[in-house]
């Protein structure tokens, strides 16, 4: 007997299945495959930026874009064009309305589930973005990337949920570490910024897929993120207390940057610019920007190696900081796709190096080493815009190899993240989300509480009683014992509250009232799509053993009791912890 070719590879796909949701072995090798793959699309990703670069603004071999000097009025029109090709690209990309998940929405609401077409329009629109030099990274593409292929990889092998967000997790950072040559620092933004926490049976496949990523892209070419410093001696005391005030100043410089951005957005919408003119509009009001200095221009990545190399007078650094912050806001306000995290290690470069110049004209004499107090403030606001202080860290570790920095670094990164969420509470992208109406602050797995809503949790109710029968009657239709609770309904079918049968025993009850004066106050009915949170802060607030649940006409669908909402709950927080540890 012949067996089909297709029995036989359905039959091996769900020994596969079989085998990565048992075994931790096969799982790390996934998680390889999908870091390679990860790496791969980065490697791509960049390339087709920086070719379009040098193809329109007419770049020299081996230079960026944000390290040149100037440019002519003819290459800068090239903005305004990037604009209106930005604007073609999401018109040719209309039909997709709704809006697009990126790994951190994902993981955070929809359980690690991401769209390959919604993220091949992110990327496409990061790239032009980028391409014709909007002041916006790449890492958004990467990210998304990467985390797409893990989606749908771990979708069609039908993983666990928890398997699925670290899988995702693993793809976003290996894109990280692949673009950064960082393979700790793509770990930790897998843990900090897509996972939302360090889970012990997520290092292995995390690491394996960011060491996969950083190797892939290192053997395509892509040179390592490095970043001088001076000679590994001990960091003093008194510096520490130093970085610890431009942790400070990064975190207030990050929250502005963050709001600026929401009240450009507000603004152009404010003034009823069509969405596909506000990317053409943003790029004619980047051309004055960028005539101060190209380096605001572009991620910011090939600027940031020179300021690093050439000692810069302070009021020129002042005052590209102010044209980058601005060219930063007009990107991203006008519809410009793409991210924060290199611009932002740009700008902190700069903060840092005027910090250091501004303490050294006051005390007549350098208190801190200019390259040093740069790479801090690098660190310092990247993690007030981005999040993730041990990402950062990490990255400066491989980029300078200098444990005593990387020792100041983290100093001044933990006051900026204290900062930033004591005063302002989110990261950009959080905050992006934020804007759209979502509540999360993190990557951390919410969406488990929106799936247990009243409509999927209630028990059904098809036997309602008229409020207006008498209590006799009620005594007759509900003996002692019979039920623990009634549901009384007004004569068009509407909710009308919820009866404790006992009630109507009680000493003095006058057996000729309706049964509706037994519930002079019911509580409030819930909403089908009410969420376990919602519900819960419901029972607290109402002090009642049930709640009804009515549809949109006001008629009864069904009941559910205090108990059996707070057991599903303690029983999905066990379950999020069992999957926590790999239990």
């Amino acid at each position: 007997m012949t067996i089909h070719p297709r029995l036989i590879a359905l039959t091996w796909f769900a020994r596969l299945r079989r085998l990565l949701r048992g075994s931790e072995a096969w799982f790390i090798i996934l998680a390889i495959l999908i870091g390679s793959a990860a790496g791969l699309l980065t490697v791509a990703l960049g390339a087709i930026a920086r070719t379009l670069q040098h193809l329109l603004f007419k770049l020299p071999a081996m230079t960026s874009l944000s390290s040149l000097t100037s440019l002519s009025p003819w290459q800068l029109l090239m903005l305004p064009f990037g604009g209106v090709v930005l604007a073609g690209f999401t018109w040719l990309t209309r039909a997709r309305r709704r809006a697009m998940v990126d790994a951190v929405e994902a993981n955070a609401l929809h359980g690690g589930h991401m769209s390959m077409a919604d993220s091949l329009v992110i990327s496409g629109q990061t790239v032009i973005s980028n391409g014709f030099g909007a002041s916006v990274g790449l890492e958004a593409g990467y990210a998304q990337l990467g985390g797409a292929v893990a989606s749908v990889a771990g979708g069609a092998l039908r993983l666990r949920r928890a398997d699925l967000r670290t899988l995702v997790g693993a793809g976003a950072g290996a894109g990280i570490a692949a673009a950064f040559g960082a393979p700790l620092a793509g770990a930790f933004y897998a843990f900090e910024i897509v996972i939302g926490a360090y889970t012990p049976s997520a290092i292995a496949p995390v690491a394996a897929a960011a060491l996969a990523g950083a190797t892939v892209s290192q053997a395509l070419g892509v040179a390592p993120y490095i970043v001088s410093s001076t000679a590994h001696v001990a960091v003093p005391t008194v510096d520490y207390l130093l970085y610890a005030l431009l942790g400070g100043i990064c975190a207030a410089l990050g929250i502005g940057l963050m709001r600026a951005v929401a009240a450009v957005e507000g603004a152009t919408r404010a003034l009823h610019v069509p969405g596909h003119l506000r990317p053409a509009l943003g790029g004619l009001l980047l051309i004055p920007i960028a005539m101060i200095s190209p380096q605001v221009l572009s991620s910011g990545h090939g600027a940031l190696h020179l300021d690093l190399a050439v000692g810069f007078p302070l009021a020129l650094i002042a005052t590209v900081l102010v044209a980058k912050c601005l060219a930063s806001v007009v990107s991203l306000g006008f519809g410009f796709r793409g991210g924060l995290f290199f611009a932002s290690l740009f700008i902190g470069t700069l903060v840092g190096h005027l910090f250091a110049g501004v303490l050294e004209q006051v005390a007549g004499h350098p208190l801190l080493v200019q390259d040093d107090a740069a790479v801090v403030g690098m660190a310092a606001l990247a993690v007030a815009i981005v999040g993730g202080p041990m990402t950062v860290a990490m990255l400066v570790l491989e980029a300078t190899h200098d444990f005593f920095l990387t020792g100041a670094v983290v100093a001044a990164s933990l006051v900026a993240s204290t900062i930033v969420r004591a005063r302002f509470g989110y990261s950009f992208s959080t905050w992006r989300l934020h804007l759209r109406g979502e509540t999360i602050k993190s990557a951390r797995d919410v969406g488990w509480v929106r799936t247990l809503t009243a409509g999927r949790m209630m028990r059904r109710e098809t036997q309602a009683t008229p409020a207006d029968i008498s209590i006799a009657e009620f005594r007759r239709r509900f003996p002692l014992g019979s039920a623990s609770r009634a549901v009384l309904t007004e004569p068009d079918g509407t909710y009308a509250g919820i009866v404790v049968p006992a009630m109507a025993y009680a000493d003095g009850i006058d057996g000729e009232a309706s049964a509706r004066s037994l519930v002079p106050d019911p509580a409030a009915p819930l909403a089908p799509d009410a969420d376990i949170v919602a519900i819960m802060a419901r029972f607290d607030a109402d002090q009642v053993d049930e709640l009804a649940v009515v549809g949109p006409d006001g008629a009864v669908l069904g009941v559910l009791s205090e108990k059996f909402v707070r057991r599903r709950y303690a029983e999905e927080l066990e379950k999020g912890q069992r999957a926590l540890f790999g239990e």
